[in-house]
């Protein structure tokens, strides 16, 4: 039955496609080739066959090219707005340390002018304390004259008792004359002693308001310093909480990152110089510790920045793309089971630009097992991130990228079942959610 069936269908393809020769002529002999209908039938259905796979993959492609034009306008804006964002935060932080330096060289300016007004109120004291202790010496050089001109007239009245005794007695007329001009020279004297103390009293009163202008202009300079310095506070603290917190919800100590950054750039020092200032010789006073707390809030806000692009806080991808495969146990999509997903799928158009998400060196750069064509980085703090199952890789082993570079096009190459990227971070070469950094950046940039 079934010989009589293939006997038909031969018959049938021999009337269509009747059997052809090809002959092939040497210098020796003839030989030929014969097509057989079955032959010539497979060789036209594998040539149909292709030619529908080529037109259904051009309208593929083509369909790819026009989802990705809107795409990569849709990436273009992001961008764009994302590096608005972090112009306007860094435009934002530069405002902040611009008004801190003017903040602190006012500060320096009200320094000087306090220590001239404590130098004035200093003379001043000593002034109105010598004028004090020239009235105590004239007071009692008026109690001293006043008891010689005492003593003096108990003598003259004695000198004159004895003399009138030896003489039998002197006129009365004589001894007015003498004590009226006793009078005069003790009148003269409490005179000038009476104007010079109230000279002095004049000069007191004028030395003590001065003093209290210079306390009144001293306390309106420490409240506008006080204002100055609770706003450039408010500042500092707003802007450093997002950056703590962005740290904190990666799993990441703030305190260690920002020890690492001060030590690796300890040769340059900080953005602002600490005042260091004493107008008594001793220790910091309280305006002067103030302002180094605000120095050292902006030298930390400083130091986020930079640990900022040190740490893979960006997206691999700016085009458009769909999340297939997150971070922990799934099931194998070979079929091998339940296994641990080290990293995130994101699944796009072949060739879409693949780029460092932060600041760091290529340490691999080539063919890997499971991973395909994979580039491996390595940035500071213990972390390495890895870009697997490239269609190209774009960086060597050794260069050194910054966050945004573009290090290779997404692929299909290594033990996957379609295009997409697979990202990882690893922390001290244990491998972590990306999307824990992901969501942290979100909070900030």
């Amino acid at each position: 039955m079934l010989t009589r069936f293939a006997y038909r269908i031969h018959h049938q393809l021999e009337h269509y496609l009747p059997e052809q020769r090809l002959f092939l002529k040497s210098d020796t002999d003839t030989r030929f080739i014969r097509l057989r209908s079955s032959t010539q039938a497979l060789a036209l259905v594998a040539g149909t066959l292709a030619l529908a796979w080529t037109i259904v993959a051009t309208a593929l492609i083509m369909m790819d090219s026009i989802g990705a034009g809107s795409s990569r306008e849709q990436s273009a804006r992001q961008q764009a707005m994302y590096e608005t964002r972090l112009n306007d935060l860094s435009a934002d932080r530069d405002l902040r340390a611009e008004e801190a330096a003017r903040a602190q060289e006012r500060f320096n300016t009200a320094l000087a002018q306090v220590s001239d007004m404590q130098e004035r109120l200093l003379a001043s004291e000593d002034r109105r304390r010598e004028l004090e202790t020239g009235i105590d010496v004239i007071q009692n050089t008026l109690r001293r004259t006043i008891k010689e001109r005492d003593e003096a007239r108990a003598e003259a009245d004695r000198a004159v008792l004895a003399l009138n005794e030896q003489v039998g007695g002197a006129t009365e007329m004589g001894r007015a004359a003498d004590t009226v001009a006793t009078l005069e020279i003790l009148t003269g004297a409490l005179g000038e002693t009476a104007e010079e103390r109230d000279a002095m009293q004049t000069e007191v009163a004028a030395a003590r308001q001065e003093t209290e202008a210079v306390v009144a202009e001293k306390r309106d300079l420490e409240l506008r310093n006080d204002a100055i310095f609770t706003k450039l506070e408010e500042a500092v603290t707003i802007s450093m909480e997002p950056l703590d917190n962005m740290f904190r919800e990666a799993g990441m100590s703030p305190e260690d990152l920002l020890d690492t950054v001060r030590k690796g750039y300890s040769g340059q020092g900080g953005p602002l110089t600490p005042i260091s200032v004493s107008t008594s010789g001793g220790g910091l006073s309280a305006e002067e510790a103030r302002a180094n707390e605000i120095l050292g809030g902006l030298d930390r806000m400083n130091l986020y920045r930079i640990a900022a692009f040190k740490t893979p806080f960006a997206m691999p991808l700016k085009d458009s793309f769909r999340w297939t495969s997150g971070f922990g146990y799934r099931k194998d999509p070979k079929g091998y089971g339940t296994r641990m997903h080290e990293g995130t799928d994101m699944a796009g158009a072949y060739g879409t630009p693949v780029y460092a998400t932060a600041d760091g060196v290529i340490v691999h750069a080539g063919w890997d097992n499971g991973y395909g064509r994979l580039v491996k980085i390595k940035h500071e703090f213990g972390i390495e991130t890895r870009y697997g199952h490239l269609s190209q890789i774009r960086v060597e082993v050794g260069q050194r990228v910054s966050r945004g570079d573009r290090i290779g096009d997404m692929g299909n190459s290594g033990r996957s079942t379609g295009t997409h990227l697979h990202y990882e971070v690893r922390l001290s070469g244990e491998a972590v959610n990306p999307m824990t950094f992901i969501k942290a950046g979100k909070n900030v940039f």
